[in-house]
């Protein structure tokens, strides 16, 4: 990475891509696909919601209000993303956030490799609703790449490629747009198919 690149900050700039990106979903899409198999784009905010009040609990020590796949959205998703957006910088922004430990689906962790997690969580649903939406343009690139460099300077995923976490990588171009080779190593296809067909592909760069 040519450049520092710190995790907290981009939690920050993650949250407000997402922002972004929720403030543009019509009413029309929010039962559409989305590039997460058999998730819609509510699914997908919901999950994303559900994620930072999990942190947010586990940060400020108190239970989770709810399982992480719960209602979180109710009758106002875009509402529900921005109190928890809110709520979930403040927690991160806290003067000893990284010090202690955070227990989420993947077990007991030091909240600075939790931070990379939820860091992860953002960008690649993101770039989820960025396509099911058709609001490529929104994403932040720069961030998509650092989140790749991260990552590789962390050994990578293979790890945890198993059901319910990350697939298997989608081949993409190396000279594709950097959300796109993030939604290929997550296990994810970058844009979606031509209406008539029920899958998503790659297009080539």
């Amino acid at each position: 990475m040519e450049h520092e690149f710190d995790v907290l900050t981009g939690i920050e700039r993650s949250v407000q891509m997402v922002g972004r990106l929720v403030a543009g979903i019509r009413e029309e899409e929010w039962p559409a696909a989305s590039p997460c198999e058999e998730w819609s784009v509510r699914d997908v905010l919901n999950h994303v919601v559900g994620g930072m009040r999990i942190f947010v609990a586990e940060l400020t020590g108190r239970a989770p209000e709810a399982e992480h796949e719960a209602d979180w959205l109710g009758l106002d998703p875009q509402g529900a993303f921005t109190e928890a957006a809110e709520l979930d910088l403040a927690a991160w922004r806290g003067s000893d956030a990284m010090a202690g430990m955070v227990t989420i689906s993947l077990g007991t962790l030091p909240a600075s490799f939790a931070a990379v997690i939820h860091l992860l969580e953002l960008v690649g649903h993101g770039v989820d609703l960025a396509v099911a939406t058709e609001q490529i343009d929104l994403l932040d690139e720069r961030l998509c790449e650092d989140v790749l460099e991260l990552l590789a300077g962390m050994g990578g995923l293979d790890a945890y490629r198993v059901p319910g976490v990350f697939g298997s990588e989608v081949q993409v171009d190396s000279d594709a747009l950097a959300h796109a080779r993030l939604a290929g190593y997550l296990g994810r296809h970058a844009v979606p198919a031509p209406a008539s067909v029920a899958s998503w592909e790659v297009v080539a760069t």
